[in-house]
């Protein structure tokens, strides 16, 4: 391991093979500094990141790659978008998609260690990978990157090169759930009882769904992420004490990083902990809250594509729903809103046009009220979608499509 700066890393990185495969942290972790200094040094590599955010470079020469299109990378030409569950993403690393590089934004090091910090995921695997065939592992220590606890802490062994820099982490401030929001929120949270464990996706709903929780006692986190709701039913005394909160990485607000720096109860793992079915199947009353951008009559979700143009991905929604589907009392739940202002659509559709999961969850959520699907045939699920989630101006044409489509005889 060597300390080094940055100008002497452009020289460690100029001597890469052209092509080689770059992963990096993403989400609120991406290290801006190290991609600048690898593509100033290098003609030509592939940059793998999930839901990537901030700056990267566009330019010949460059080839995106991801199993979650973040807002860094959506819609940009040429991307290499690669289905993968989030559980499964480390498999790839072993496999088809070998990593050379992996680029690593830390905290600053105690005793011999530094923390992944707000970013742990999948890059336990590729750092193993990385390393399993001679490829190089670069830290970028933050004094500004929160120290948290699990499988966060690395030694700085394990890392062949460390530089430091001071730059500002990616943060954002909560904001206060629309009407139709904190409707599908009370819809949702009137199914959950107390001393449930919670996943919940990335977005309003999801939040809007914590925002409702407050009065719960008992809860538990066991998730992929968390952000600033995470940290209300903390303050409501809505967590359990004696259970810590789990997750593999975290975006949020400053005053949310402040509260999870160096605080014990927080434990990140890595992804095939965290995003395992049967790990997530063990924990009674698990409850999976996810987006998605349709539904169809067949309760089949369009969660990750906008016409048939990838937005976003699988992520752990398929990860989460099996497990929950499958644990004591579980329970998983689709949550959308039922009308989409901008195309003046329902998102309750008769059928699907872009790829789709069928999720076989629980139920779906909107503002209208809660479609139970599980363990129902098509025929009813149809029925419930229509009478309990779809809009009022939607449902004699979905009832229309389904006859069409022999669900109603």
């Amino acid at each position: 391991m060597a300390h080094v700066t940055l100008e002497q890393l452009r020289d460690v990185f100029a001597r890469l093979d052209s092509g080689s495969r770059v992963v990096a942290s993403g989400n609120f972790a991406t290290p801006g500094p190290l991609i600048k200094a690898l593509d100033e040094s290098l003609d030509s590599y592939l940059l793998h990141m999930l839901n990537a955010h901030g700056e990267l470079p566009d330019r010949e020469g460059v080839l995106l790659e991801t199993a979650f299109v973040g807002p860094a990378m959506r819609k940009r030409k040429g991307l290499r978008y690669v289905p993968c569950r989030l559980s499964m993403v480390p498999h790839l690393f072993t496999g088809p998609l070998p990593p050379d590089v992996v680029l690593l934004h830390t905290s600053t090091p105690r005793y011999g260690r530094v923390s992944l910090g707000l970013e742990v995921n999948v890059l336990p695997a590729a750092m193993e990978a990385a390393r399993a065939r001679g490829g190089i592992v670069v830290g970028m220590m933050n004094p500004r990157m929160p120290y948290l606890y699990g499988d966060a802490e690395m030694l700085t062994s394990h890392f062949d090169y460390l530089v430091e820099v001071d730059e500002p982490i990616i943060s954002v401030d909560p904001s206060e759930p629309d009407l139709v929001s904190r409707a599908i929120g009370t819809n949702i949270a009137a199914l959950i009882e107390d001393n449930a464990t919670l996943q919940l996706g990335i977005g309003a709903i999801p939040d809007a769904v914590l925002t409702q929780l407050k009065g719960h006692r008992g809860l538990t986190i066991w998730s992929e992420t968390f952000a600033d709701g995470v940290l209300g039913l903390e303050r409501a005394g809505a967590l359990s004490k004696d259970r810590p909160i789990i997750a593999s990485f975290i975006l949020g607000s400053e005053e949310l990083y402040d509260w999870v720096h160096d605080n014990p109860r927080i434990r990140l793992l890595r992804t095939e902990k965290t995003n395992d079915p049967a790990v997530i199947a063990r924990h009674p009353r698990m409850t999976s809250v996810n987006s998605a951008l349709q539904v169809d009559l067949y309760g089949q979700a369009n969660a990750s594509t906008i016409h048939n143009k990838i937005y976003s991905g699988f992520g752990g929604q398929t990860d989460f729903i099996v497990g929950a589907m499958h644990a004591p009392e579980g329970q998983a739940f689709i949550a959308l809103k039922s009308w989409h202002e901008k195309s003046q659509t329902s998102t309750i559709v008769d059928s699907l046009d872009a790829r789709v999961t069928s999720f076989q969850q629980t139920g779906v959520a909107t503002e209208q009220g809660v479609a139970h699907l599980w363990g129902r045939s098509q025929a009813e699920q149809a029925k419930e979608l229509i009478d309990s989630a779809a809009h009022p101006d939607a449902k004699d044409k979905l009832t229309e499509a389904a006859r069409k489509h022999g669900l109603f005889r």
